[in-house]
C-alpha cells in the first residue's frame, strides 16, 4: 500500500513541474537586421529572429501588429529570417519578434527589444565633420559634429552611423540644427568611415540622405611607443653589461695565467728575486 501512495504522489509531483515549466514565458529571441538597420529606400534588409530553443514558430510585428509568422528550421538553435524588399516609407518603423512552442501558441516568450529600422533618402543630407583634423592617436577623444540643413521637420533625432556596422554607433537629440557625438578612449577597431543621418521619431519614421562619408583613422598610443623604445634601450644597456663582464673576466684570466718571476731564499732568509742566467754560449 505504501509504495502505491508513493509513486502516486511521485506521478503528481512530476506532472505539476512539467506543467510549470510549460506555463514559464520562454527567455525573450534577439532581433538583428542585415546588413543595416538603417537602409535606403528600394533597397533589401533581413530581420533575423534568433533564439536558442528549437522547434518553435515565430511571430515578426511592427508596431504591435502582427505581419507575419514562421516555422523554424530544425536546428540546435531556431532562427527565422524576415524578408523586406524594395523598401519603402511604410516599412519604416519599430520592430519585435517572439516565437512559442510548436502546439502551444498560448505560451509565447517575451517579445524582443525594440528594432527600429530607419529609411533613408526622404530628406536632404546632413553635413558631418570632427573637431580633431588628421590622424588620431589611441585613448584620444574623437567629437564628431552633426549639422542638419535648414528645414521645418521638427521632433528628430541623430544617429552616427559606421560603414560595416549593422546598427547605428550612437543616436543623439538635437542642439538646434545639430549635435555632438563623442568617441571616447578610441581603439584601432574605431578606425573607419563614418556618417550621419537625421530622422522622425515618430512614425513614419522617416530619414534623410546619409551625410557624406568622414573617414577615421587611429593609430597605435605614443605612449606605447615611448615604453617600446625604454624597453629596447635597458635591453641594450644589459647587453653592453654583460659584454664587458665577459671581457673582464678573460682578461682577468689572462693576467693570472703569466708565469710569476721565481725567486731565490737569501742567507739571511728573504726571497730576493732570481737574475737572469746568461745564456751559455
Amino acid at each position: 500500500m505504501i509504495p502505491e501512495l508513493l509513486s502516486l504522489l511521485c506521478f503528481r509531483l512530476c506532472v505539476g513541474q512539467g506543467d510549470l515549466r510549460r506555463d514559464e514565458s520562454p527567455p525573450k529571441p534577439s532581433l538583428s537586421a542585415w546588413p543595416s538597420s538603417v537602409a535606403p529606400a528600394r533597397s533589401n534588409v533581413t530581420l533575423r529572429c534568433s533564439t536558442p530553443t528549437k522547434d518553435v514558430n515565430f511571430v515578426l510585428r511592427k508596431g504591435g501588429k502582427v505581419l507575419e509568422l514562421l516555422q523554424s528550421p530544425d536546428s540546435t538553435e531556431g532562427q527565422a529570417e524576415f524578408h523586406l524588399t524594395d523598401l519603402k516609407s511604410i516599412n519604416a518603423g519599430e520592430y519585435t519578434c517572439e516565437y512559442y512552442r510548436k502546439g502551444h501558441p498560448h505560451i509565447s516568450s517575451q517579445p524582443s527589444d525594440v528594432l527600429q529600422l530607419l529609411v533613408t533618402g526622404y530628406f536632404s543630407k546632413p553635413s558631418l565633420q570632427a573637431h580633431q583634423r588628421g590622424v588620431v592617436t589611441e585613448g584620444a577623444e574623437v567629437t564628431l559634429q552633426c549639422q542638419r540643413p535648414d528645414t521645418e521637420i521638427v521632433a528628430v533625432m541623430f544617429a552616427l552611423l559606421k560603414a560595416g556596422t549593422p546598427m547605428p554607433v550612437q543616436r543623439r537629440s538635437p542642439a538646434g540644427k545639430e549635435t555632438d557625438f563623442s568617441l571616447q578612449n578610441v581603439s584601432i577597431g574605431d578606425t573607419g568611415n563614418y556618417s550621419c543621418v537625421y530622422y522622425q521619431t515618430r512614425a513614419p519614421f522617416l530619414a534623410s540622405r546619409p551625410s557624406d562619408h568622414l573617414a577615421i583613422r587611429v593609430t597605435g598610443s605614443p605612449r606605447t611607443t615611448a615604453s617600446d623604445y625604454t624597453t629596447g634601450n635597458l635591453i641594450r644597456l644589459g647587453l653592453a653589461a654583460a659584454a664587458l663582464v665577459i671581457a673582464g673576466a678573460f682578461l682577468l684570466e689572462a693576467c693570472c695565467s703569466q708565469e710569476s718571476p721565481r725567486g731565490v731564499r737569501s742567507p739571511e732568509g728573504r726571497w730576493v728575486l732570481e737574475q737572469a742566467r746568461p745564456a751559455v754560449s
